[in-house]
């Protein structure tokens, strides 16, 4: 599956952001800050806990878009997702290459986030399908995951839960 740059590293960003445990106290704080490319220089990424608390919301949305099992239920989803969203996109050429950002520069912390995962997540869905996404299959892990495959097939959301996964299975074969 080939998408553009931005796009593809902005549906990241959403993935990271389902996949963050964003539960302890400082868990929006360290999420925010490990991800700080994505702000626009000088954004105080200090955010209120009622911010926090709509971080979470938004992580929880860009889940309940990958464990969607149909279109209509994707579609009810992803366009809560966007009722979020603040777009005020402009092309830039900040790193080189011309490209687009979705959210203002001057937006605050939380409506960058919420902007860049939703406009990101978007963009998959509807140029992709919404199958792309998915719930890794290995057990006792839930990562959210983009399929990039050729063909649609992945199950997994890292190599690591593909072999564990693999290694328990013939393990199991060989006990029976």
């Amino acid at each position: 599956m080939d998408y553009d740059t931005y796009g593809s590293s902005a549906v990241e960003l959403a993935i990271d952001l389902a996949n963050a445990d964003l539960e302890p106290d400082d868990g929006v704080s360290r999420f925010l800050a490990s991800h700080d490319e994505w702000f626009t220089p000088g954004t105080s990424l200090d955010l209120t806990p009622a911010e926090a608390e709509r971080t979470l919301a938004t992580a929880l949305l860009v889940r309940a878009v990958a464990l969607a099992e149909s279109q209509p239920e994707v579609l009810t989803r992803l366009n809560q997702l966007l009722a979020l969203a603040r777009p005020r996109p402009y092309a830039t050429d900040h790193d080189g290459e011309l490209h687009l950002h979705y959210a203002r520069p001057d937006a605050p912390a939380l409506e960058q986030l919420t902007t860049t995962v939703a406009m990101g997540l978007s963009q998959v869905v509807v140029q992709h399908g919404w199958q792309r996404l998915g719930v890794c299959s290995a057990e006792g892990c839930d990562d959210v995951y983009v399929d990039t495959s050729r063909n649609a097939s992945r199950r997994y959301c890292s190599n690591t839960c593909a072999s564990r996964s693999t290694v328990a299975a013939y393990r199991a074969r060989q006990k029976s």
